[in-house]
């Protein structure tokens, strides 16, 4: 709200600005908020702010009342100095596993291959290169801000249980489901690891607060999980690894969603209990793949092998919420997304869907981004940043489907939901 009181407050002095979009012009779900925000109005469908009280007030006798309540807010903001909303977190903590699509900075100091710690990544975020692989924020930023919270910081560049209680991320670039995928870019934490992160920060938590405060605030917190993409990408379609020779793309799914299984029992038993599992997505329209095709087309047999994990996903979930006391398991269908953008992506507002922002070669996806390199203008039109990763209004997106969307994107319930249990 604070940024409605300012602009209001502006519109008053006489200074005018144009409308400030807060979702995407078109949503998966219709219970996803709609909104338009500007100097002198604000429209919204689909949600729980109502404008008509508002233009009831301003044309009743209330008007100057209206005014001095936002000049007040407008001024509580600028002495807080800070950017989060004055309202109570919907959730105590985020915690983030996953890989590049979601990594805020832990690989900047491994040797690793897998870096965006340099620009132009990071050239619409505040504190630009940070090692996330996007242009802005990344789909846990928006997340974070969603339910209230600040975005959470890479567990590599903390080092007090302060900087901690709020959530923490653990991605990796690189990093997979198996330990040994992304091996081709050396340094990388995979998700065994990041589990024992994880634990590690529960028993710091409970060594500040005691046991029985940590394990409800655990509890209460939202654990977003998102790997799997380089397990197909950097392991079973990787030349140099004989998976594909070992099984076939259902006996490899279902390998990698046993071993996913165990893994999320493991958060469970280390006292999580609310859970957004994110299912990989269209990777065969990705443009380091479709790069691989001279008629630069999405290639059906990567999806082919993508969809059977997904599915297998979802119904170990399933048979999770039912054999595990107290979790909530909630899944997020990134591959329904994608398909939706690129089936139609100018309702969207995206206009460049097959090739990357920054990247060299055929669909900007032979070579990803590198250093210093001139990234497009028009971001905000891109469908993708680089050879494998989303642009940061794609984030934007799908983090408020998470949080608002229907079950046609996220089942059983959204995240704004799961918080509220």
């Amino acid at each position: 709200m604070a940024i409605i009181t300012l602009l209001s407050f502006l519109h008053l002095l006489g200074f005018h600005s144009p409308c400030i979009a807060c979702a995407p012009a078109q949503s998966l779900s219709s219970s996803a908020p709609q909104c338009s925000l500007c100097a002198s109005t604000v429209h919204c469908t689909n949600s729980s702010f109502d404008s008509a009280p508002m233009q009831a007030t301003m044309a009743s006798g209330g008007l100057w009342l209206w005014w001095l309540m936002l000049f007040g807010a407008v001024l509580a903001a600028a002495s807080g100095g800070g950017e989060q909303s004055p309202r109570a977190p919907a959730a105590p903590a985020l915690f983030v596993f996953g890989d590049s699509l979601i990594d805020s900075g832990n690989n900047n100091n491994l040797a690793s291959l897998a870096k965006a710690n340099y620009f132009p990544y990071g050239i619409d975020f505040t504190a630009g290169p940070t090692g996330r692989f996007s242009n802005g924020y990344t789909i846990v930023d928006e997340l974070a801000e969603l339910l209230g919270l600040p975005l959470v910081p890479p567990y590599s560049q903390t080092s007090s249980v302060q900087e901690v209680l709020q959530g923490a991320n653990y991605a990796s670039a690189a990093a997979g489901i198996l330990d040994d995928s992304g091996g081709n870019f050396a340094g990388r934490i995979p998700f065994n690891q990041q589990i024992r992160n994880f634990e590690s920060t529960v028993a710091q938590i409970a060594a500040a607060a005691g046991d029985a405060a940590a394990a409800d605030r655990v509890a209460r917190s939202i654990l977003f999980v998102g790997m799997g993409s380089n397990d197909y990408l950097n392991n079973y379609l990787a030349p140099n690894y004989d998976t594909r020779r070992r099984y076939d793309p259902h006996q490899f799914a279902g390998l990698l969603a046993r071993q996913f299984a165990s893994q999320l029992t493991r958060l469970y038993k280390a006292g999580a209990r609310k859970f957004v599992v994110a299912g990989v997505g269209s990777m065969g329209c990705i443009p380091t793949v479709l790069a691989q095709s001279l008629a630069g087309r999405c290639s059906p047999e990567v999806d082919g092998l993508v969809l059977p994990f997904n599915a297998n996903v979802r119904a170990m979930l399933d048979g999770l919420n039912a054999d595990l006391p107290g979790a909530r398991f909630t899944y997020l269908d990134n591959f329904r997304i994608f398909k939706a953008i690129l089936a139609n992506p100018a309702a969207f507002g995206f206009s460049v869907v097959d090739r990357g922002c920054c990247g060299i070669g055929r669909n900007g996806g032979q070579i990803t981004c590198l250093p210093f390199m001139p990234p497009c203008a028009d971001r905000e039109r891109y469908l993708f940043w680089d050879a494998y990763h989303p642009t940061a209004a794609v984030n934007v997106m799908i983090a408020r489907e998470a949080f608002h969307g229907g079950a046609d994107v996220m089942a059983p319930i959204n995240v704004g939901q799961l918080a509220r249990l």
